[in-house]
């Protein structure tokens, strides 16, 4: 098989983005990977196999997109910059020839545009600013995604992988944790990026699991969880007062949930706040 030169490093990487009028944007949270090393060890540990379908966010340059066609896999790659977007078919041809027509390409907002076909991993270097939203909306969006990796701020990852209890846990907590357990699977360092971003990042894998409830269930689920932490230092009988119906009405949700109406949410898991959900919905409350 004719391989071509094969994936990109820090000197492609450069000379692509020039050749293209790209200046890295901190607004689309555009730090591109440089590093073949890293590409394959993310490949790794997602365990691409040949043959599946991955769906790729915000290929950019194609650094990981190329070592995902390297595994063998089909790509969708989805990227909202419509000039890297246009450029990525031509980069996978010159680099990797035999494996070009196994990638497609999708211009739009991850957040949003509709994902062809049913890619069973999500292989991805989300930007910063919206990786939460993006990671959410796939998982709502995409039911066929049985798991993935994806590389994120430490921060943000450490906050999907956190746990009740922690002082990092919250709303991304919980919410990922409706699809499934999520861990973190690794430090990346700094200098694999180009630009050098001015903040650490983390590798983060996931499993999806059977959802605790239906979509009903999910929404109102959700619904509770952003109250519950909107005001991190309040009692839940405090913070979902609000959509509860008053405190007098939380009180009596969260006790027929069997849920101390005095904790606060850092206390409660997934499971937990479904059962609040369901009590609210017995009584009627909200």
């Amino acid at each position: 098989m004719d391989q071509g030169p094969g994936l990109l490093g820090a000197a492609d990487v450069r000379r692509f983005a020039a050749a293209l009028g790209v200046a890295p944007t901190k607004s689309l949270g555009q730090n591109f990977v440089h590093d073949a090393n890293t590409v394959r060890r993310i490949v790794r540990v997602a365990g691409v196999e040949a043959g599946e379908t991955v769906l790729e966010v915000g290929p950019g340059l194609g650094s990981l997109t190329l070592g995902l066609l390297e595994a063998d896999a089909a790509v969708v790659a989805v990227e909202i910059d419509e000039r890297l977007a246009a450029a990525l078919p031509a980069t996978a041809a010159e680099r990797l020839p035999a494996a070009a027509e196994r990638l497609t390409v999708v211009t739009g907002d991850a957040v949003r545009v509709p994902v062809p076909g049913e890619p069973v991993r999500l292989v991805a270097n989300l930007p910063y600013n919206v990786a939460v939203p993006i990671l959410l909306r796939l998982l709502a969006d995409v039911p066929s995604l049985a798991s993935g990796v994806v590389m994120v701020q430490s921060e943000v990852g450490e906050r999907l992988a956190a746990g009740p209890g922690s002082k990092i846990y919250g709303s991304p907590s919980v919410k990922a944790a409706w699809y499934g357990p999520f861990a973190l699977a690794g430090q990346v360092p700094r200098g694999v990026f180009w630009p050098v971003p001015n903040v650490d990042s983390v590798l983060v894998r996931f499993e999806r699991a059977t959802p605790p409830g239906d979509e009903a269930l999910r929404r109102n689920v959700f619904r509770l969880v952003d109250a519950a932490f909107v005001q991190r230092r309040k009692t839940l009988r405090q913070s979902l007062a609000p959509v509860l119906g008053g405190a007098s009405a939380a009180a009596e949700v969260l006790e027929r949930a069997g849920v101390d109406p005095a904790l606060r949410g850092e206390r409660l898991d997934v499971a937990r706040f479904v059962e609040v959900a369901r009590a609210a919905d017995a009584v009627g409350a909200g």
